[in-house]
């Protein structure tokens, strides 16, 4: 199989707040070792898609501060394929930006844009339904989003509701993308049979997405399209470092999906988690007789229960009493937390903003 017009951008420029304290704005969760695997979760989604795109073809998108990171965590991916936003604006950019730049190089290309910090067990699954997509878009000059099968009515995510027809090879066209729904609203999704979870794992090729920019959201193309001539060379940084600063700040879920008529979603199950909070990366860690999952090698528990506990090595963690909390430990801050308050994470980080400046952020 040729696969050299396939490639793949990993989008890591998010700063991952609900998983402070372990998550920082300098160092934010998809170059930490979550789950103490041994490997952060940037390198685990770079493997995944080394597997069976070339390496030359996968690209990062990161905001500047990252880049170096990126480049320690990343020594297989060639310097020039990590690109630098130097403002965050969505998605939407990120995507025009790689396509018009994949578009210059390459007018086959097929692109896979994917978030850096998801976790996904089965890659072998992961693998053929991607390729699936990919064959799929060249042959249609259509889209095509992973939808996850639901496990359970989720009101963190985005829903995908597609046709109950198929249109082949278990692709389906979609008919709707819903933002995070109330909880009687997802169970009604679940119910319907028809509903899945936006995964944010997009397929296309680099001259359809352009054309849907073109056609939905004039001016992010004109933005771009002014410039393209100078991506892939030594003037590219200062094209984007133009453009940024006049993108809107929107994703590409509105800016082009729920507006495109050519849209399709695969149903897939594949083990797949957006470890988001603390609490999924407690539902994916193996658990001891007591229900407590423990992302570090040096604690000892006594008398507690369905805790999620990320500590150092280097620090014994003791552990009494505690039932269903969120325990994360750091050389400078230690949160204590119960489970069913960590949607607030995000508040409880703007009150240390508030009360302690920038310094533990």
């Amino acid at each position: 199989m040729n696969n050299s017009n396939y490639y793949v951008a990993i989008m890591a420029g998010g700063i991952g707040s609900r998983f402070w304290p372990q998550s920082r704005t300098g160092y934010p969760k998809q170059f930490l070792d979550i789950l103490n695997t041994g490997k952060s979760l940037i390198q685990w989604t770079f493997e995944r898609y080394a597997s069976f795109v070339p390496k030359e073809n996968i690209y990062v998108v990161t905001a500047v501060e990252y880049s170096h990171i990126v480049a320690e965590q990343l020594p297989d991916i060639p310097v020039e394929n990590i690109i630098a936003e130097p403002s965050k604006k969505n998605t939407a950019p990120c995507v025009a930006l790689i396509a018009f730049k994949l578009l210059q190089k390459n007018p086959n290309a097929a692109l896979v844009v994917a978030p850096s910090d998801h976790m996904i067990v089965d890659t072998e699954t992961f693998r053929n339904i991607t390729l699936k997509a990919l064959d799929f878009v060249c042959k249609t000059n259509s889209f095509v989003t992973l939808g996850i099968q639901p496990t359970y009515p989720n009101t963190g995510y985005g829903y995908i509701q597609h046709e109950m027809t198929d249109s082949g090879n278990g692709i389906f066209k979609v008919k709707t993308f819903t933002e995070k729904p109330n909880l009687e609203l997802a169970k009604t999704f679940i119910a319907s049979g028809d509903f899945l979870w936006n995964g944010g794992i997009f397929v296309w090729q680099a001259k359809d997405v352009v054309k849907a920019f073109e056609m939905y959201d004039p001016e992010t193309f004109d933005l771009f399209d002014a410039e393209k001539q100078l991506f892939n060379t030594s003037e590219e940084i200062a094209a984007i470092d133009r453009i940024y600063p006049l993108c809107k700040n929107v994703s590409i879920d509105i800016a082009i999906m729920e507006k495109a008529q050519n849209v399709y979603v695969i149903p897939s199950s594949f083990g797949w988690s957006d470890l988001g909070t603390w609490t999924s990366a407690y539902d994916n860690l193996e658990k001891d007789h007591l229900g407590n999952a423990l992302a570090t090698e040096n604690v000892i528990v006594i008398d507690a229960s369905k805790c999620m506990v990320s500590a150092p090595a280097n620090k014994l963690l003791l552990l009494q009493g505690l039932d269903d909390f969120i325990i994360v430990d750091t050389p400078d801050a230690l949160m204590i937390c119960k489970k069913e308050k960590e949607q607030a994470i995000k508040e409880y980080v703007a009150e240390v903003k508030r009360t302690k400046g920038e310094q533990y952020l």
